[in-house]
């Protein structure tokens, strides 16, 4: 199982990044997946996960409304959209693979990516 991340970087307050995660190894589209950050000094943060099909989506607070997860099956990606980003969004961002019957306890998830590095400042 092999989990890659990309697109983050440096944005000013209120821009725009596009998360993607590349998957390999495993049947993509029988999975959930979840974006999940962590912060410079804090404990992972659950931001987003999304079911195998792409129809149900859900969102922590601090991102609802701003951020957009989604996934191409045919591509074996999942997405992130992040829009208004603030600097408290400021994080290193995962995606995980969410194991059947798992869902916001990141402490369940069993396969993670490195991490790509989003810094929102001006």
């Amino acid at each position: 199982v092999q989990l890659v991340e990309s697109g983050g970087g440096v944005v000013q307050p209120g821009g725009s990044l596009r998360l993607s995660c590349a998957a390999s190894g495993f049947t993509f589209s029988s999975y959930a997946m979840s974006w999940v950050r962590q912060a410079p000094g804090k404990g992972p943060e659950w931001v987003s996960r999304i079911n195998t099909g792409g129809g149900s989506r859900y969102y922590a607070e601090s991102v609802k409304g701003r951020f957009t997860i989604s996934r191409d099956n045919t591509k074996s990606t999942l997405y992130l959209q992040m829009n208004s980003l603030k600097p408290e969004d400021t994080a290193l961002y995962y995606c995980a693979r969410v194991p059947y019957g798992s869902r916001y306890d990141t402490r369940e998830y069993d396969y993670w990516g490195k991490g790509t590095q989003v810094t929102v400042s001006s």
